[in-house]
């Protein structure tokens, strides 16, 4: 008999039977040679059903029947792939063997095992583990075929993973979307990171601006210019900056100090998924579910990369004469050949940890250019490729080599830094695109600087620093900069993804730190749906490069923190399942205890939620463009359904898609509501936003067309702040700063002859709502 493949995706498939039978029969949904059929999934087959496919009367929402716990879990054919899920088991008839050449990690297992495990397919499995798609690659892992028996850890990982995810989104979505009348999307991975939103979001809105000043010097020694910071406490008295500054220009300087050291910068790591995403993100704008899919097509389409799901930034020793052979290819193309040619192999190899590091290879290497030569490519796949290329062949060269300069100035007893890096070797830095180079540019803010760090400025150039530490120096001039603090950035996309990257490793607990030390929420291949996710369920949209959370977003956030199941959104929870999961894998943890534990907090979950207040009406509701835009738009996310009601209400039929599992998707497990269709709304409508200033009133203030009102307004309560005051639009985080702090932060106001000043709105009668402007000191 012969020998069924089952590979995870039709280009898979195609390629292994392009090189196991070239000369198989093409049948379509499938490839026959003479030993192998060669077959494939569509991504998820089969999936975890539907509450309603375990009792209809599911189909409705009711409080009393949370939660719903599964004794055993039931399988679902996909009804878009229900085809080539019977082609598959009418192929297996004719079989007498399996190859499991599904994806070669957790999720892939899970793929092959619900068909499996649905078609009741009992014939022996072989399992094909590789990393790449190339012909070589291919014989070489077929060559090597280990049985699938020795991955059942890795399988009861994979399932307990899809059965939990289960559990908790479609138990927390439910109970807090009958709770509080509005569809909610919960979920294992998507609630912490929606938390990293939340939590960003309120550290800017609280942020207080402050003016300061920076005193820049112009010095001069025999026609050679350079320039230094004035070295003090912060100053904030702009007459103080000035008079430094006046008593220091164009006055005579000596050099009190002249430190020089060398230093070295090797290349950045090879790519992981993750690290790919960011930085396409950074450079050319894609999201990060664009680059998967970009990465995607160079895998399984042109097979010029390597699998580029992973989490790993190295590769193992059996990697390094592969990778020679790229660098051969390499050397004949046209736009890498002249560096390909520069570079100098020696430097790659298994001694070499920065590239070759086994320990830190679980299912995968990192992405790298593989043997064949790169065609057809469009613009965007070429952006990417180009990005890993560039990163591979830069291992191949030297560390840039700088000379790092720091001067103290003294002028009238005052002194000021210098700080330069001079750039002696560029190293592997020539295998940057022109536009990546830093030459002659200060150096950029660096991870975790503050304002004053960041003024400290440093220049790097690559033109020779020729300062005579004995000269004498001249200060030619001084400036006397106006700046502001500034608050922490709104994430976008990159670093976003890097934030999930690294969730956890500020946790006290040091096992639950290093269980999540190289997995943080969600994994490379679920990170992009994760984000996507957040956008169609309405907790989040794009303002150019930013990721806004919305009100729906904060709301959410703050009802779960409430309901007494932080930990829901909480990386901890992730950290405690990714630490049992992996011992699972390893067979050191039962899945069983590990899905008892789950249904527990399940049930925990809904218990506390039914003890919630609900949520006061209008509570969701986003009335900025952007926010019905984001809305409106949900609804394109939708797999698997075409009407969405705007509220969820107990006893009600259940909100299509909502809390279903997505176990037919690359993400992690359930976790969701999928969108409402939302009408456009008021800003009348979006509720409460605080308790009315005004003595003695018991109302509430909220939005209006033109103003903030208070809803008691028609029993005699006056206060009203108006949107349009002093050439400003008061917005809702200043109105929030007004109510709770009495003023706003810092602003700039023009006035009528055309200059400008600086001030606070403040809050001056309470009882009216009338703001007046207060000058800056």
């Amino acid at each position: 008999m012969k020998i069924l493949i089952i590979a995870e995706k039709p280009d898979m498939g195609r390629t292994i039977a392009a090189v196991l039978e070239p000369k198989a029969a093409n049948r379509r949904t499938y490839l026959e040679g003479d030993r192998y059929i060669i077959t494939w999934a569509i991504g998820h087959l089969v999936s975890l059903a539907e509450p309603d496919q375990y009792d209809a009367r599911y189909k409705r929402w009711n409080d009393q029947d949370l939660p719903i716990i599964p004794q055993v879990f039931k399988l679902w054919p996909n009804p878009r792939t229900k085809d080539q899920l019977k082609t598959i088991g009418e192929l297996a008839k004719r079989c007498g063997r399996l190859v499991n050449a599904c994806d070669a990690g957790r999720e892939g297992q899970l793929i092959f095992h619900l068909i499996r495990q649905y078609l009741k397919l009992a014939q022996p499995t072989d399992r094909l583990w590789i990393s790449d798609l190339t012909a070589e690659t291919i014989r070489r892992g077929f060559d090597s075929l280990r049985s699938d028996d020795e991955y059942e850890p890795l399988t009861k990982a994979a399932h307990a993973r899809s059965e939990a995810d289960w559990l908790i989104g479609m138990n927390a979505s439910r109970a807090f979307t009958i709770r509080h009348k509005a569809l909610l999307s919960v979920g294992r991975v998507q609630t912490p990171v929606l938390a990293l939103l939340y939590d960003r979001h309120k550290e800017i809105t609280a942020f207080q601006s402050e003016t300061y000043f920076v005193v820049k010097a112009a010095f001069d020694q025999s026609g050679f210019g350079y320039s230094g910071i004035w070295q003090g406490e912060r100053l904030t008295d702009k007459a103080k900056a000035e008079a430094l500054a006046a008593k220091t220009a164009n006055k005579p300087a000596k050099v009190e100090d002249y430190q020089v050291a060398e230093s070295k910068e090797y290349p950045f790591r090879l790519y992981d998924l993750t690290l790919l995403q960011r930085e396409a993100n950074g450079k050319h704008g894609y999201s990060a579910k664009k680059t998967l899919d970009i990465a995607q097509a160079l895998y399984e389409k042109h097979k010029v990369i390597t699998y580029p799901r992973t989490n790993s930034n190295y590769v193992t020793e059996e990697n390094i004469p592969v990778m020679g052979n790229v660098l051969t290819m390499l050397q004949g193309t046209s736009g890498y050949g002249e560096l390909a040619k520069g570079a100098d192999r020696s430097r790659v190899h298994k001694g070499n940890k920065a590239v070759c590091n086994p320990s830190k290879v679980e299912d995968h290497h990192a992405i790298m250019p593989t043997p064949k030569r790169a065609s057809n490519l469009s613009q965007e796949e070429q952006n990417v490729y180009d990005m890993i290329v560039r990163r591979f062949l830069s291992h191949y060269y030297p560390p840039a080599v700088y000379k790092n300069h720091t001067v103290l100035t003294v002028v009238e007893g005052e002194t000021f830094r210098t700080k330069a890096k001079e750039q002696l070797e560029p190293g592997w830095k020539v295998v940057l695109p022109q536009q990546d180079s830093n030459a002659a540019k200060p150096a950029k803010r660096g991870k975790g600087k503050d304002d004053k760090e960041a003024d400290d400025e440093e220049m790097v150039t690559d033109q020779p620093f020729k300062l005579d530490p004995h000269g004498a120096v001249h200060c030619s001039s001084v400036e006397a900069m106006e700046k502001m603090t500034q608050p922490p950035k709104s994430f976008t996309e990159g670093t976003l993804l890097k934030a999930m990257e690294g969730a956890g490793k500020s946790m006290e607990d040091d096992e639950l730190r290093e269980a999540m030390k190289d997995t943080g929420l969600g994994t490379p291949a679920t990170r992009a749906a994760t984000i996507e996710r957040l956008k169609h369920v309405g907790y989040i949209q794009l303002a150019g490069k930013k990721l806004d959370i919305t009100s729906k977003g904060l709301a959410a956030i703050e009802l779960i923190r409430n309901a007494g199941v932080e930990l829901l959104a909480s990386p901890e929870m992730t950290g405690r399942w990714e630490q049992r999961l992996h011992q699972i894998s390893k067979g050191e943890a039962s899945d069983d205890r590990f899905i008892a534990q789950v249904k527990q907090f399940a049930a925990v979950i809904v218990d506390k939620v039914r003890q919630q207040r609900p949520a006061a009406p209008g509570t969701f509701e986003d009335t900025s463009a952007k926010g019905k835009k984001a809305a409106g738009s949900a609804k394109s996310s939708s797999r698997t359904s075409s009407s969405r009601p705007s509220e969820a209400k107990a006893g009600t039929k259940s909100p299509a898609g909502v809390g279903k599992s997505r176990s037919s998707t690359r993400s992690a497990g359930s976790e969701a509501a999928k969108p409402p269709k939302q009408a456009a709304t008021s800003a009348a409508s979006r509720g409460p936003l605080a308790a009315c200033p005004r003595q003695s009133c018991n109302g509430s203030v909220i939005e209006g067309k033109r103003g903030y009102g208070c809803s008691s307004f028609r029993e005699g309560c006056s206060f009203v702040i108006w949107k349009e005051q002093q050439g400003k639009k008061i917005t809702l985080p200043m109105l929030q700063s007004l109510l709770e702090k009495g003023a706003t932060s810092q602003l700039t106001f023009k006035q009528s002859d055309g200059s400008s000043m600086k001030g606070r709105l403040v809050l001056t009668d309470r009882d009216k709502g009338t703001l007046t402007i207060r000058p800056a000191d």
